[in-house]
């Protein structure tokens, strides 16, 4: 038999965390496929049409970056809020885009919606059934 150790709680939402990010990056690189992507990019019209709109899409986004990095290195109780409330956020907003973006071109971001929303409802319920101390003596 293999053995299959426990993976602590922290590193398990890390690497969702990390999981997700990766999805996110390959689904904005090959949006670039897409026809006419690159002449908005070129022309500016564009959803981020904006140095506003380009920030607030760049925050955005770094959200589930760091969230690699402080589900590892945050204490308990503020680490399970966090995770709960930025994976309810990224899983809602993933479902958005994943239902308005149902085009024959669209295809590949549909699918790694869904995938994304599998992942950030994992971190929600990891995140949810925290497992609790044992004070028994």
């Amino acid at each position: 038999m293999l053995e299959n150790p426990k993976v602590n709680i922290k590193i398990k939402l890390g690497a969702l965390w990390a999981s997700a990010t990766f999805c996110y990056l390959y689904g904005d690189y090959y949006e670039l496929y897409t026809p006419n992507k690159i002449n908005s990019l070129i022309t500016g019209e564009n959803i981020l049409d904006s140095p506003t709109k380009l920030l607030i899409a760049s925050i955005v986004m770094a959200i589930p970056s760091i969230m690699v990095g402080t589900s590892i290195i945050l204490k308990s109780k503020i680490n399970r809020i966090l995770n709960i409330v930025f994976g309810t956020l990224f899983t809602v907003i993933m479902l958005f885009i994943g239902f308005n973006s149902m085009t024959e071109w669209g295809s590949f971001y549909v699918f790694l919606a869904f995938l994304e929303s599998i992942i950030t409802f994992l971190i929600v319920w990891y995140a949810w059934k925290w497992p609790r101390e044992n004070n028994i003596k």
